[in-house]
């Protein structure tokens, strides 16, 4: 099961040190500001009292009172400063922890199988890099970072209160744990509510991403008032399980300012009574009820910690499930790379679950195939194959007698140039788009390509040339000039194979001549599905698909040169 990265790892867990010191001194704060306020209770109630813990003086002179005020304000004041820098600190490691989880995520999506990730929406892709991971952050931040300083606070504290006077912190750990362990009732409830909204959040999500993307549509077709209801609904949905987590955390919080609430009044009642027989005295008391005031807001967060793990548990599993989607093989370093020398494709009956059935054929290196057959006879799919884009269920893809399933996936994409409307163009500047499947090309390559593609007078309609900004998927070029750049980018490189997928049908003429030229000229094998008779007329071979299954293979001549059993 794919897992993900350890919490208190690395750099994190200095950050833990430095949470445990912090909260080992925050407790010392508090035995400070609960000493020097028992010792003024007894004092202004008995000036004759002696503290055995606090040697101090006795608060008759107004120096002494206000060394004493000075004292407690900075007690107060320095572990008013201790919780601030604990909250940066958490933040870092909820932050530094994201950061690996969210490299983790993209690191195994460059594994997915691309058929794979399409199958899942959009608005859902999405909702693991940002509502996921905001929910695990929020658990590391404010729910365990604040677990371990609390239980250091409160352990120490209660410790120390415990030396002074054991009935009275039995009293108080009994009730501030019994509103902890009613808290945790309440968690499956909690539990349930974060995973209904999380469902609704990412159905809304998935809505939204697909109106922005095509409301053209909408508009078009008029259908406003029908979307807007059906936003409306699922929006409708959202607030109702919104108000539901809120219910559900506000219980929480009523509990354990209850619990707070019942534990100062149980030592008041508890102490009066010690008191009267001489067991404690009042300062004691005081100073154990200010303990619980200090720990009142260690135990409201607390409060909201079991939502935060609620959540964390089902962004975890969810995180995990998209991690688990199906990848390609041949990742590995240690696989051979493809060596090409001919460019000959060989295909031994390849079976792809629903799409294609017992395909087998031979492309000659340096030769053009076509593929042709009617909408969904699995052209596209066929040759999403052989780029190794998806694998088969079935059967083996052999160039130049190597098993590209058994070669290192990154030879496989160096050999293969593709331009596909699946593989739009990225935001970005032109130059980020023409040398993006080779960052790093040589001058002379990029000119090569350019020229070849005719991209500097596409340059030359483009302000500020290069830099030219595309927005997502090229909105902001005609269909001519993003298929002009897209060509250009599958052809960086000198691939040995050319796969080009059905890109002709919106082609101006300028792009029309420079898709034809490209194909003629060449020097390798070359794989197209076209539904243009000017680009049909340059294949050597005719690949013929219907339903899934290779039918016939024709010659140029239209001489039908090899019948393809349907039953082999």
């Amino acid at each position: 099961m794919s897992q993900l990265p350890t919490i208190f790892a690395g750099t994190r867990r200095w950050l833990l040190l430095r949470l445990i010191i912090n909260g080992t001194l925050q407790a010392t704060m508090v035995i400070g500001s609960m000493l020097l306020v028992r010792h003024a209770f007894n004092v202004l109630l008995n000036p004759e009292f002696s503290d055995p813990e606090v040697h101090l003086f006795d608060l008759g002179e107004v120096w002494q009172i206000g060394l004493f005020a000075a004292g407690l304000l900075g007690c107060t004041a320095f572990a008013a400063w201790l919780r601030f820098i604990e909250r940066i600190d958490a933040e870092r490691l909820g932050q530094e922890y994201i950061h690996r989880v969210r490299l983790t995520i993209f690191d195994r999506m460059s594994l997915f199988a691309p058929r794979a990730l399409s199958n899942r929406s959009t608005g859902a892709s999405m909702l693991r890099f940002v509502g996921d991971l905001s929910a695990i952050r929020r658990w590391v931040s404010l729910g365990l970072a604040r677990i371990v300083v609390s239980a250091i606070v409160t352990l120490i504290s209660i410790g120390f209160l415990g030396y002074l006077d054991p009935y009275l912190a039995i009293c108080s750990l009994v009730i501030l744990s019994l509103g902890l362990a009613w808290n945790l009732r309440l968690g499956p409830r909690m539990h349930q509510v974060v995973s209904e909204t999380r469902r609704l959040r990412g159905r809304l999500a998935g809505n939204i991403n697909e109106k922005i993307r095509s409301f053209v549509v909408i508009q078009a077709f008029n259908q406003q008032k029908r979307e807007r209801s059906r936003f409306s609904r699922q929006s409708r949905q959202l607030r109702r399980a919104m108000i539901d987590r809120s219910r559900a955390s506000a219980r929480m919080r009523v509990v354990n300012d209850g619990a707070t609430a019942l534990s100062m009044a149980a030592i008041l009642s508890l102490g009066s009574l010690e008191v009267f027989h001489n067991l404690t005295n009042s300062g004691s008391v005081v100073a154990a009820m200010a303990v619980v005031g200090f720990l009142s807001n260690a135990f409201r967060d607390m409060g909201r910690v079991h939502e935060y793990l609620q959540g964390y548990r089902v962004s975890r599993q969810k995180i995990i499930e998209f991690m688990q989607t199906k990848q390609l093989r041949g990742r590995s370093s240690k696989r051979p790379s493809l060596q090409i020398q001919k460019g000959t494709i060989e295909l031994r009956n390849i079976h792809l679950r629903g799409a294609l059935e017992n395909i087998s054929g031979i492309v000659p290196g340096g030769s053009r195939l076509a593929i042709v057959g009617d909408n969904g006879a699995g052209k596209s799919t066929l040759l999403q194959l052989i780029a190794r884009l998806v694998d088969p269920s079935k059967g083996k893809i052999l160039i130049d007698d190597q098993n590209i399933g058994q070669c290192n996936l990154s030879s496989v994409r160096e050999a293969i140039g593709i331009v596909s409307p699946d593989l739009p163009l990225l935001k970005g500047s032109v130059r980020k788009n023409l040398c993006y499947r080779q960052p790093k090309a040589p001058k002379e390559e990029i000119e090569r390509v350019k020229k070849l593609c005719k991209i500097d007078e596409l340059l030359s309609q483009l302000p500020h040339g290069e830099d030219f900004r595309i927005q997502e998927g090229g909105v902001n070029l005609s269909l001519g000039q993003r298929h002009k750049l897209a060509i250009a980018r599958a052809l960086l490189g000198q691939p040995s194979i050319l796969i080009v997928d059905e890109i002709d049908a919106t082609l101006d003429p300028q792009a029309t001549q420079v898709l034809q030229n490209v194909i003629q000229e060449f020097p390798g094998t070359v794989l197209m599905v076209s539904r243009s008779a000017e680009r049909l007329a340059l294949a050597d071979i005719y690949w013929h698909l219907a339903e899934g299954k290779l039918v016939a293979v024709e010659t140029n001549d239209q001489q039908q040169v090899k019948p393809v059993s349907l039953a082999q």
